[in-house]
């Protein structure tokens, strides 16, 4: 992958690619006026580029580009300072003041919706694999400008861990977090889900083991949560009680923690 600015560039949007290139450990390449076409043909790779209101990534091929948008999460954070139910909340059983670990954050829906619910007394920490993912989330959370202002709170208190969550997980301490949540892609794709496709290109495609599982019962003091497809085997492999929701493709399954 390489790192460049948008078409219309200055030495801001420069530095702030530069800075963005050595944290990613990545080549910085001046734009030139080149399209992207031309940057993804001359150095063979995706590129990473640094605008004046976002990140975008065009995967190597491609003329769409991935970006941080919060997605359902907007609508969601809505219905809860409604009052309303959200599936995953009530599943993780999430209150005021507890801490949530979400070990595939990717575009950070769950995470947003957990962080408006515990509020500033808890806690929400993100794991994310694909350092590019990691990274645009991240910058994205800081910076995207919501109409809603605890939508804008509850971004900005998510905090990232880049890294692969069966490094990550041996690293924390016993009873650390209330939840620990797992939302790997699924075993059987939904067609109708647009809302991850353009995650497909960042995704870590990597299976739930046993030794996860084990960790993330270490660590949690309530529960662990897995977000499936209704048919994936990994409710009944791991051990989780499926929460059966008759109209949706993907269900919650729960482990208490005794």
């Amino acid at each position: 992958m390489i790192v460049s600015t948008a078409a219309r560039t200055n030495d801001k949007l420069n530095e702030r690619a530069q800075s963005a290139a050595e944290q990613l450990q990545e080549p910085f390449v001046l734009r030139k006026k080149r399209s992207i076409a031309a940057l993804q043909k001359a150095y063979n790779t995706g590129c990473l580029i640094v605008g004046k209101d976002r990140l975008e990534y065009y995967p190597f091929g491609s003329a769409e580009p991935f970006f941080f948008h919060p997605n359902s999460a907007s609508f969601r954070v809505k219905r809860l300072m409604r009052g309303e139910v959200d599936p995953f909340i009530e599943a993780a059983g999430l209150e005021r003041g507890m801490t949530l670990l979400d070990c595939t954050l990717g575009l950070a829906s769950d995470s947003i919706a957990a962080s408006c619910v515990v509020g500033q007394e808890g806690k929400v920490i993100g794991i994310e694999g694909n350092p590019v993912l990691a990274y645009i989330v991240e910058q994205g959370l800081k910076e995207w400008e919501s109409p809603v202002a605890e939508m804008n709170e509850a971004m900005a208190r998510i905090s990232i861990r880049q890294g692969n969550y069966r490094d990550i997980l041996p690293e924390l301490s016993d009873q650390s977090a209330d939840v620990v949540y797992f939302d790997p892609m699924f075993t059987k794709a939904i067609s109708a889900s647009e809302g991850i496709a353009p995650l497909r290109h960042l995704a870590v495609y990597e299976e739930l083991n046993e030794t996860a599982i084990k960790e993330a019962l270490r660590i949690a003091r309530r529960r662990v949560v897995l977000k499936d497809h209704y048919q994936s085997p990994r409710f009944k492999r791991f051990g989780f009680k499926q929460q059966i929701r008759p109209a949706s493709l993907f269900h919650f399954g729960i482990i208490e923690v005794k």
